[in-house]
């Protein structure tokens, strides 16, 4: 084992790093604020580079935060819009007078938001302009396995792949990124990530922000050289500069009116607790969309992969008013500046969406995520195996309702993890036979899952679709280093 393998194991048993909080202090009394989940040694086949020097230092709020770009269809027709999107390298600007270095789509470094219906089939062509292999998921998307992004179906350079997504499920927060395995980590970190919104006709009478005022914004960390380039497989607790859209503690102006902010947390690691200075948000959505009701709410928690939609309204603050969505470890995110006053029709009814029925379970099963620490590479496990793309770990029967029992295995380590599914969103029911959080409600495809704590889940897998998809940590490190399985739904 090298020295550098040293500290980086060393790391993971938690004894160095300060530790973001896993979950809002409100939300839960039973809610750990666990150790850091360290950082294994790159994976095979990533790119390693190391910091040259303390990062450009950027004043707050010096730099405007953008909306990602929507993605215009290259053909319609009246079932069908075709998107080609291209995965290339570019030269971006994130840091003020540099040009960063990242592997995007489109060039952008989040990339082209792609804006589908419920209901209206999707193609999307992605061609991989870059000069390494690689692939695209779906995060949240019910769709054919062919088209779900499995880790070893690569689209080599100057090949190209088509994804057809039928948008047969509701409006949603979804996200499109790389999945390539041993390097998703690597390639989501450079840029490989974008949303994916499907909007559902049966929200129009609800009467929800719109338009201009419907916002997506990613919230991410990385860490920076002197010469504004990303360090690639450096610690976490170096990733100090957080990005919204892409940009370091931005400004973003608004009216005096209601706003629908789609937050994503895109980081590969990192759990964000954010809060806008005690000012209440009103929560209206998580990953598989809308709740059954609005959810007033001061801060919340959300890990990596997963989505939380909020109603912010600013109509109380004349014009000239400023307000500072931060983080409960990392400070400040993203300002919002009320520049104007604005006519406002929208509102949040106080029903939204009922949930579908949970069904009656007939299958019951265990899955265990942890890490294997015995030799000098950390291996990540489901249920003490690692990945292998040629072994079907569960069974499932097309159309059944299963309960899944997710534990994290590491409470003697104190690594957080989280848990997502593929294909199909579920319901969260306890946690150790508690009462889910708040921010556990509605349809979810991710979930944080503490230190020792088991999160009890409720999925019914759909009678459309067989083949083999894929379940696994989104820790994007852990999941690269093996911390993955794979089911095969069957008749």
């Amino acid at each position: 084992m090298n020295r550098r393998q040293l500290l980086l194991l060393g790391s993971m048993a938690g004894a160095v790093v300060a530790v973001p909080q896993l979950f809002s202090r409100t939300e839960s009394a039973n809610a750990i604020d666990g150790a850091h989940p360290g950082h294994p040694p790159p994976p095979r086949g990533a790119a390693v580079t190391a910091s040259t020097g303390q990062a450009p230092s950027v004043a707050p709020f010096s730099v405007r935060m953008p909306v990602p770009p929507v993605a215009r269809p290259v053909a319609s027709r009246p079932d069908i819009d075709v998107y080609r999107i291209p995965i290339q390298r570019a030269e971006v600007d994130i840091l003020p007078g540099f040009a960063t270095s990242a592997l995007t789509f489109a060039g952008h470094f989040v990339g082209p938001t792609i804006r589908a219906r419920t209901g209206r089939r999707t193609y999307v062509t992605f061609a991989n302009d870059a000069d390494v292999p690689t692939n695209i998921h779906l995060h949240g998307g019910h769709v054919p396995p062919a088209s779900d992004g499995h880790p070893m179906d690569l689209i080599d350079p100057g090949k190209w792949r088509h994804h057809d997504y039928p948008n047969r499920q509701r409006g949603a927060t979804l996200w499109y990124h790389a999945h390539p395995h041993h390097v998703e980590a690597e390639h989501v970190y450079r840029g490989m990530h974008g949303f994916y919104l499907i909007e559902d006709p049966a929200e129009a009478e609800l009467g929800l922000p719109g338009g201009e005022y419907d916002v997506p914004i990613l919230v991410r960390d990385a860490e920076f050289d002197a010469k504004g380039q990303l360090v690639l497989w450096g610690h976490p607790a170096n990733r100090t500069t957080i990005l919204a859209n892409g940009k370091p503690q931005p400004y973003f102006q608004v009216a005096a009116r209601k706003y629908r902010f789609r937050f994503l947390n895109g980081a590969n690691e990192r759990t964000f607790t954010l809060s806008l200075g005690g000012t209440v948000m009103t929560q209206i959505a998580s990953d598989g969309g809308l709740l059954p009701a609005p959810v007033p709410r001061t801060e919340f928690a959300f890990s990596p992969g997963e989505r939380v939609e909020m109603v912010v309204d600013f109509s109380d603050y004349p014009p000239g008013t400023q307000l500072v969505l931060t983080d409960a470890a990392a400070g400040p995110v993203v300002r919002f500046d009320v520049t104007r006053k604005a006519a406002d029709s929208s509102r949040v009814p106080t029903t939204l969406r009922a949930l579908p029925a949970l069904g009656s379970a007939t299958v019951t099963r265990d899955v265990v995520l942890s890490f294997d620490l015995t030799s000098g590479n950390p291996t990540g496990l489901v249920n003490d195996k690692p990945f292998d793309p040629n072994r079907v770990d569960f069974q499932i029967k097309r159309g059944a309702t299963e309960i899944w029992n997710v534990t994290n295995g590491d409470g003697n380590y104190g690594f957080p993890h989280n848990f997502h599914l593929h294909l199909v969103q579920f319901r969260v029911l306890d946690r150790g036979g508690r009462p889910p959080l708040p921010g556990d409600a509605g349809l979810k495809d991710t979930v944080a899952v503490p230190p020792g704590e088991t999160v009890r889940v409720q999925a019914t897998f759909a009678t459309d679709y067989l083949g083999r998809y894929m379940y696994h940590c989104h820790f994007l490190e852990h999941s690269s280093v093996g911390m993955m399985a794979q089911m095969e739904i069957v008749p």
